[in-house]
C-alpha cells in the first residue's frame, strides 16, 4: 500500500458540485463529517470524484487485468465479503484455493507422491509471494547453519539487476530508467526483501546486449552465505526469459564442489501463466532439482483482477515449520503462511473460475 502522511491542513473542505441537494455544504477533506448524509448523496460524491481517475480499460501500462467476463464479475460480486482466512465457515472457498494450488503445482510440474508433496499458498500478490518465499529461505538457510555451528547472520541473495539500468544509461533516456525502476518486479521486491529481512541483495550487472541474469556469473557469486539464487522467467525490461535450465547445471556442479546446497528459487510471475503454454518443452520449472519454490501472478497472464498471487514450494521440506502458524480462534486447526490474514475471497474465486472456463486450451 502506498504510505500515507497526515497533513496539518485539516480546514480544508470539498465541494461537491454535481451532487444531490443533500451535500450543498461542503464536506471536510481530513475529518470525518459531524453528521450522516443519505446513501445516495455519499455515492453521487463519491462517484464524482473517481471521475478524475484513468480508465483502467485504457490502461496500457497496467501491468495487471483490467477487464474479466460479465459472469465473473458477478460471482466477485457475490463472494466479495467472504474472508479468505475462515475456512470453517467458508470450506468451499477454502477448497477452491487448495484446487488453484494443486493445478498450478501440476503445470509447473511439482513431484506429487508418498516421498514428495508440492505445497503452496494464495497471496495478495507476487509481492507477497517473493516474500514468502525469500523469508522461507532464510530460516531454512539459518537452520542448516545453526546445526553446523556456523555463523547465521549475514543471508544474500544472487539475482540480475535487470532494472537497475544506471550503468547502462547509454542504453535509454533517464526517464525510461526512472519509469523502469518504479516499475521493477524482482529487483524492486528483493529489495524489500532485504530491507525488511535483513537479507544482502547481490546483482549480476547487465551489460550492452545481454540484458537478463547471466547463469554464469551468477553462480560465481554464490557464497556459504546465499540463501537461493533467484532467476525471472519474464523479465520487467524485456520480457526475456533466463536460463534457468543452465543456472541449475551450473549451480548444481558448484554444489558438489563446495559441499553447499544453495537453492534456485523462479520467479514467473510474468511468465509461469506463459511459458507452460507457448514453450512447454522450455525447462525452467520443477523439472530441474534445484528449483525449490516459483512464484506467479494470478492478476497479470493469470487475468485476474488485481489482488492474487500464488506460490509453490517444491515439497514440504522446503518450508519450514516455524513459519507456519496454526490459528483456531475461528473455529479448528487452520495453518497459515501469510504477511496479511483477513482478506477477500473474490481474487481466489475469481482464479478458478479462469481455469475451468479456459482450460489449458483457452
Amino acid at each position: 500500500m502506498v504510505l500515507t502522511t497526515t497533513t496539518a491542513a485539516s480546514d480544508e473542505h470539498l465541494h461537491c458540485t454535481f451532487a444531490s441537494r443533500y451535500a450543498r455544504t461542503s464536506l471536510p477533506r481530513f475529518k470525518i463529517p459531524d453528521g450522516s448524509m443519505p446513501k445516495e448523496a455519499a455515492y453521487q460524491i463519491v462517484n464524482d470524484e473517481l471521475m478524475l481517475d484513468g480508465n483502467p480499460r485504457l490502461n496500457l501500462a497496467s501491468f495487471v487485468t483490467t477487464w474479466m467476463e460479465p459472469e465473473c464479475d458477478k460471482l466477485i460480486m457475490e463472494s466479495i465479503n467472504k474472508n479468505y482466512v475462515d475456512m470453517d465457515e467458508y470450506p468451499v472457498t477454502t477448497e477452491l484455493q487448495n484446487r488453484c494450488v494443486n493445478m498450478i503445482a501440476h503445470l509447473f510440474h511439482a513431484p506429487v507422491g508418498d516421498e514428495e508433496t508440492a505445497i503452496g499458498v494464495g497471496t495478495v500478490g507476487s509481492s507477497e509471494a517473493i516474500m514468502l518465499a525469500g523469508l522461507a529461505f532464510k530460516r531454512k538457510w539459518q537452520a542448516t547453519r545453526k546445526a553446523e555451528g556456523k555463523p547465521y547472520v549475514k543471508p544474500n541473495i544472487v539475482t540480475g539487476a535487470n532494472v537497475q539500468l544506471e550503468q547502462n544509461a547509454f542504453l535509454y533516456s533517464r526517464q525510461f530508467q526512472l519509469y523502469l525502476q518504479e516499475h521493477c518486479h524482482l529487483v524492486g521486491l528483493l529489495g524489500k526483501i532485504r530491507k525488511y529481512f535483513e537479507v544482502e541483495l547481490k546483482e549480476v550487472k547487465l551489460r550492452e546486449g545481454y540484458y537478463v541474469m547471466d547463469p554464469a556469473q551468477a553462480v560465481e557469486m554464490v557464497d556459504e552465505n546465499t540463501i537461493c539464487v533467484a532467476a525471472i522467467l519474464g523479465s520487467t525490461l524485456t520480457g526475456e526469459f533466463e536460463d534457468v535450465k543452465l543456472l541449475n547445471e551450473l549451480l548444481t556442479k558448484k554444489n558438489k564442489e563446495t559441499g553447499w546446497d544453495t537453492p534456485i528459487h523462479v520467479d514467473a510471475a510474468s511468465g509461469g501463466f506463459i511459458a507452460p503454454f507457448l514453450y512447454p518443452e522450455l525447462e525452467w520449472d520443477f523439472r530441474l532439482p534445484l528449483v525449490k519454490s516459483i512464484n506467479v501472478s494470478g492478476h497479470k497472464f493469470g487475468l485476474v483482477y488485481a489482488g492474487v498471487g500464488w506460490v509453490v514450494w517444491r515439497s514440504k521440506d522446503d518450508l519450514p515449520d516455524e513459519l507456519v502458524f496454526h490459528i483456531n480462534y475461528l473455529g479448528s486447526d487452520q495453518p497459515t503462511f501469510t504477511l496479511n490474514f483477513s482478506k477477500g475471497s473474490c481474487q481466489i474465486i475469481a482464479q478458478y473460475y479462469q481455469f475451468i472456463r479456459l482450460g489449458f486450451e483457452g
